[in-house]
Parts: C-alpha cells; structure tokens; sequence
C-alpha cells in the first residue's frame, strides 16, 4: 500500500492529465507527464552523486522551473529540502548551511560564489540549476519509476523551512510529507483551488506562501502555471493578459505596485477570478482600487505561519464584506482557539495569543529541542500573535507576542538587525520596530541613541554590508532616549506609532 507522499500526489496527477500543461517558464513548457519523468531523472541523478534518504539538499537559487522539479525530485527520493533565501549575505548564509548541514547544494551561477565566501561552508559541494540540472532533465533516462526504487515514507521530513524569530539565529521547522500534504489539502478546500486555473507564479518559491500555498495545490490538482523571476508589476499584469491568468497571488505590497500601475486599466484582465494576498494586512484604499477596476475578481486574505504550512486562516471573497479587517477563520485542517499567557482560553472577543493543533503542523525545530518545547507547551503551537476572535471563528490580529517585523510579506526579527547596528563603537542603544508604512505595510525602522558623532547613512551602510537588502532600515531616527516602563523595558509600541519620520530610501 503507498502512502500519500509529496512526489506521489504528483504522479498520480501525471497519471489522471499527462499531456496537460503544468508548468511554464521563459521558453520552457512541462507537460505532467514530462515534470513526472523530469522529477524522476533528477531523483536518481542526486543518488548518483551520493545523496541518500534524510541527507539535506540546498536550493539556493530564484524562481524557475528548475527550483520547483528539485524540490519534488528530493521529496521523490526521500531526501530533505531546504529553501535558501537567495537575498542572504554570507553571515546568514553561512548559519543556514551550517545548521542544516546539506549533503548537496544546487544553487544558481551567479550565486555559488556566496557560499565560498562563508567562514564554515566553503567546502560544501555544489552544483547549478543552470547546468547540471538541465543535463539531468534532458539526459536519454526514461526508464519507469519502479515502485521500490525509493523508500520513503508520509512520515519522513521533506523540507527544513527556515522561519525568523526574536533572535538573530532562524529556526528550521522540521516538515513532514504527512504535514504538507495535508497543508495542501486545506489549501485546495479553502482558497478554491482547481484544476482549470491558469495561476501566476512569481513571488520567490523559497517562501513556503508561494510554493505550498500556491504552487504545490495546483499541481495536485492538475492547473496550469507560469512561473515569472520577480514580482514586477508591468511584466505581471502583461502576462496576466497574455496568458488568461485567472489566479493569483500577491503580498501587499506587490498589490500596492499593481493599483498603481498606469497598464492596470489599459489591459485586458477579464479573465482573472481569484486574487490571493496575505504576509501583511492589505491597504483599504488598495483594496478598494483593485475592486473597482475589476468587480469581478474575488479577494481572498491568507493568514497564518511557516510552522503551519503555513496557512491557518482564510477570508475567502463573500467575506470581506461583512468581515473587514478580519483574517478569516481557520482552515480545514486547523484548530485554533486564543488563550491568555497561562494558556487558559480567553472570553470571546477578548485579546490573546492564536495557537494551534494541527496535522499540517511541524514536527519542531531542526536542533533546537528548548524552542521546540517552548513553542508546543500545553499540546498546542504557540504562534506569538495576539488576536480577538469573535462568536463566528473569524479572528483579528492586533499585534505579535514575538518582535518579529513583517515588510511587505517577509518577516524580519528585530534584534538580528539590533545586533548588527549595535556592532559600532558609536551606538549606545538601539531599538528596531515596524512603523506603519504605505508601501511597506511595516517599514524597518531604527531609532539609535548615540553616544559618539554617527551619521544616519553611515549606521545604514553597516547594515547594507551585513545583511540581506530587505532588513535593512528604510528610516533611521537619531534620538535622546528611549522610551521605557517602570521596570525599564524599552516601549516599541510608542516607537511603532511614532508620525514624521525621516525617509532614509
């Protein structure tokens, strides 16, 4: 009897549509009965080059057709993916790599020079998706895939997926095939996934929104899919019409770019349906924009964490009405209820910390046994957000229990950035919180007391020669103090409503 793996949903979808199209991009088109054959040749290449069942493969590259058949490829032999920001310096990179310790790293041209530059991962072995990749796909392989070629289990880790938190190290929550699948399955019920969709892909596939959200439930269910480098507004709305795209998704602020492109009038987007946004809260005034030019486009707002998934909560289209500002109610699979910090369930409407029991959850945290126990105290995932939940299920989220700042999408932990600006000799203090922001949703923002003449653009230079572009601070505020309460602990959420701060982009 087979069990319900990642790489097996996939082939029996090959089985049920093989010459309907599953995957495109640039000049490259995969049947399902290609991607299938496709998986399978890469598969058997990554045991040839001595990757065995639990070993770690890497994949540190942009979007492409490639990154999405690596990914099923090492879930078809059993071996353990784990997605690597391409955005990451060599610090954290070299924590990732190190943590994770992969067998394999298949990265990208431009990007293999990174990990030589690492302290601890420069001798790791690596390939391309650009070279080897491509000659393993395309070699004379197209012998069957035998039923006990690969052992691998539902039960097996398929992925390391590597979420910020309050300190400065990622965690990697450890995710099973059991997990994902019924990931996708909450996915496919909740945000009305089918497989007549013509779905757009093109926010990074490293992030577990765009690959298990989006990505992984259209295959499953045999939709057609493009996938485009990068979230650029002109060249997405150009394929939007080109191709019929009928579904897709979007963080804010990529929605924001979208309303305010003057080619959002000018084509023809009648065939787009459904529209997905999630990561942040999506600006009214956008929402509304993107309603009136297109009434027909159904919105649905996407809540929830990698740990899960990471979809919890849905608001699907006839909701926003009558819910604004909600982040829906959970999905098929998930369990949520709100407690207060002893764990006890707080009243109805009252505010408290969402946490969860799930069979999409994670197993825990790759080597780090405190957090996971600390993270599943009571039988229940403690997610850090502070929410209300009215009588229906239908949850807001007012603020987070973890100081994790959310960007346009991407959640950054404060203190990493803290830790690196505290790095110069000129800074007495430091504390980095999310200002409420047009674009941005949240814009990373540092207010430093100094001890020491230091400019603005010099803390910001630290920050650019240390860390991946999206952390670093889109204002810095030079200031007397802090603010602090009675026991001395420093206010962010006075800084967070701070008005009038100087641009620093």
């Amino acid at each position: 009897m087979r069990t319900s793996t990642i790489a097996e949903a996939v082939r029996r979808t090959a089985a049920r549509v093989p010459r309907n199209t599953a995957v495109v991009f640039d000049n490259r088109e995969w049947s399902y009965r290609e991607l299938d054959m496709a998986v399978t040749r890469i598969a058997r290449q990554l045991r040839e080059h001595g990757v065995v069942k639990g070993d770690r493969v890497a994949a540190y590259g942009k979007n492409s057709d490639m990154y999405v058949l690596l990914f099923l490829a090492t879930a078809r032999m059993g071996a353990i993916h784990v997605p690597v920001n391409f955005q990451l310096r060599a610090g954290e990179l070299d924590y990732i790599l190190s943590d994770s310790d992969p067998a394999l790293i298949i990265a990208d041209r431009e990007l293999a020079d990174a990990i030589s530059q690492t302290k601890s991962n420069s001798h790791r072995k690596i390939l391309q998706f650009e070279d080897e990749l491509m000659d393993w796909v395309s070699s004379n392989d197209n012998g069957p895939l035998k039923d006990d070629e690969f052992d691998v289990e539902d039960t097996d880790v398929a992925q390391l997926l590597y979420t910020s938190g309050t300190t400065s190290d990622p965690k990697g929550a450890i995710m099973t095939h059991r997990a994902l699948m019924h990931h996708y399955m909450s996915c496919i019920h909740g945000l009305d996934i089918k497989g007549s969709d013509r779905a757009l892909h093109c926010l990074p596939l490293y992030h577990s929104a765009q690959m298990h959200v989006f990505m992984l439930p259209a295959l499953l269910v045999g939709g057609w899919n493009k996938v485009l480098p990068a979230p650029v507004a002109g060249a997405v709305l150009e394929t939007m019409e080109q191709d019929a795209i009928t579904s897709f998704f979007a963080a804010p602020t990529v929605w924001v770019s979208i309303a305010n492109h003057p080619e959002l009038t000018s084509r023809n987007l009648g065939n787009l349906r459904k529209a997905y946004y999630g990561a942040s809260i999506m600006p009214g005034p956008i929402l509304e924009r993107l309603q009136k030019c297109l009434p027909e486009l159904g919105f649905y707002n996407v809540f929830g964490q990698s740990e899960m998934g990471p979809a919890c909560t849905v608001l699907r289209p006839e909701e926003h009405a009558d819910h604004p500002g909600s982040a829906g109610r959970p999905m098929l699979f998930v369990e949520a209820r709100v407690v207060d910090a002893e764990g006890n369930p707080v009243p109805t409407g009252e505010l408290g910390e969402i946490v969860y029991r799930s069979p999409q959850l994670c197993l825990g945290y790759w080597n780090k046994s405190e957090a996971t126990e600390k993270a599943f105290a009571g039988g229940w995932f403690h997610s850090g957000d502070l929410v209300k939940m009215d009588e229906n299920g239908y949850i807001e989220v007012i603020d987070r229990v973890k100081d994790v700042i959310n960007t346009g999408g991407v959640l950054v932990a404060s203190r990493e950035i803290e830790d690196c600006i505290y790095e110069l000799p000129q800074v007495a203090e430091v504390a980095v919180v999310g200002v409420p922001d047009e674009k941005w949703i949240e814009a990373v923002t540092a207010f430093v007391v100094i001890k020491a003449p230091v400019s603005e653009e010099e803390i910001l230079q630290h920050v650019r020669n240390n860390l991946a572009s999206f952390k670093v601070p889109k204002q810095v505020e030079i200031v007397k103090e802090l603010p602090r309460n009675a026991s001395g602990k420093i206010l962010k959420r006075q800084l967070r409503n701070v008005k009038g701060s100087k641009s620093a982009t």
